[in-house]
């Protein structure tokens, strides 16, 4: 099996809403923007304190949350301050969950509570139907 290079070894992700999602999906950098949430302008040592890793894992996950602009730092005498931007995270949201949100909203008001949708919007999932039917054969 041949693969793109240009598609699997991407090195470098270029679009914002890309590094967004990258940073947002491990779980260790969601939990230190939690944190931040909590109490922001944090120190590294304060961010490591609750984390079970080592002080350079732990900068190599604001790191990443710098890079998507998720995280930003100020330096105050010898230490440097953490803050947490939701600005990234508020652009996500608009683009990606709003606009979906709002079409689909009357759509999900004619879901039952077993998933299936009423007679007058006939369009039901495949996999539920399948589902039906094998409860039904198992009867």
């Amino acid at each position: 099996m041949k693969c793109d290079p240009k598609v699997t070894y991407l090195a470098r992700v270029t679009d914002e809403d890309d590094l967004v999602f990258r940073a947002l999906a491990d779980s260790t950098r969601r939990h230190l923007l939690d944190r931040l949430l909590r109490h922001d302008g944090a120190t590294l040592t304060e961010l490591e304190s609750e984390l079970d890793m080592t002080r350079f894992g732990v900068m190599k996950h604001l790191r990443v949350l710098e890079e998507a602009g998720l995280v930003v730092t100020r330096r105050s005498g010898r230490q440097k301050l953490h803050f947490l931007n939701p600005v990234p995270i508020r652009l996500i949201h608009d683009r990606w969950i709003d606009k979906y949100t709002e079409r689909h909203r009357s759509d999900w008001r004619t879901v039952d509570a077993e998933g299936r949708r009423d007679r007058r919007n006939p369009r039901i999932t495949s996999a539920h139907t399948s589902l039906q039917a094998s409860k039904v054969d198992h009867l």
